[in-house]
């Protein structure tokens, strides 16, 4: 019998679309902004952090993120979050390796953070419902990442046990979270080698169209 993960779970914004962070860079210099003003002003400051959680935890709309970000950053608030992460795109090698993948008869699922689904919806054309098994959208489900209930819920969705399943993330600490849980983590920060290690972890070559 394979040991093989039967189970390929990932994260979404920064690993289906490119990076984040040159998203964030080029909306700083379309505002005029110095360069980490968006890092420094929501993600450094305590109440930018809090608020912030609130949003991926459903708590506050991303309209009230937008009014309190755009206060912080001293920018108009009205589509903000869009604008921030408007230039985000597929990124193709992870998103056909998920095909690969689940053409494999490996289980494929989604485990995100929100930004909030309106005014601007992050996930807008990529057909999640349709092209995994398992989609989860922390607001709703009133958890984020890392909360260790939002993986096991997952786990439970995707109806596999965290040692039959590998997660991929762009941020370390919630690969982290996934290894204390038994989930096989892999840290997002190159999709060619991202792929690569997929590839042997699950047995299946995800290069393949």
């Amino acid at each position: 019998m394979s040991n093989r993960p039967t189970g390929l779970i990932l994260d979404f914004g920064g690993v289906l679309t490119t990076p984040l962070a040159p998203a964030v860079r080029a909306f700083e210099q379309r505002e005029g902004l110095k360069e980490n003003a968006c890092l420094m002003a929501l993600y450094a400051d305590e109440s930018g952090v809090r608020v912030t959680s609130d949003l991926e935890r459903g708590a506050i709309s991303q309209t009230e993120w937008n009014e309190f970000a755009g206060e912080m950053l001293k920018v108009p608030a009205e589509g903000l979050m869009g604008r921030i992460f408007g230039t985000l795109r597929p990124e193709p090698l992870m998103i056909n390796a998920a095909a690969a993948a689940r053409k494999a008869g490996i289980k494929v699922g989604i485990l995100s953070n929100s930004v909030g689904l309106e005014p601007w919806d992050l996930y807008a054309g990529y057909d999640l419902e349709r092209l995994y098994d398992v989609v989860v959208i922390s607001e709703h489900h009133l958890l984020r990442k890392p909360d260790p209930e939002l993986f096991e819920l997952t786990l439970k969705m995707m109806d596999l046990p965290a040692e039959q399943c590998v997660f991929v993330d762009d941020t370390k600490e919630y690969v982290q979270v996934a290894g204390q849980l038994g989930i096989t983590g892999v840290h997002n920060e190159d999709p060619a080698q991202t792929v690569a290690i997929l590839s042997e972890l699950l047995g299946v070559d995800l290069t393949a169209s």
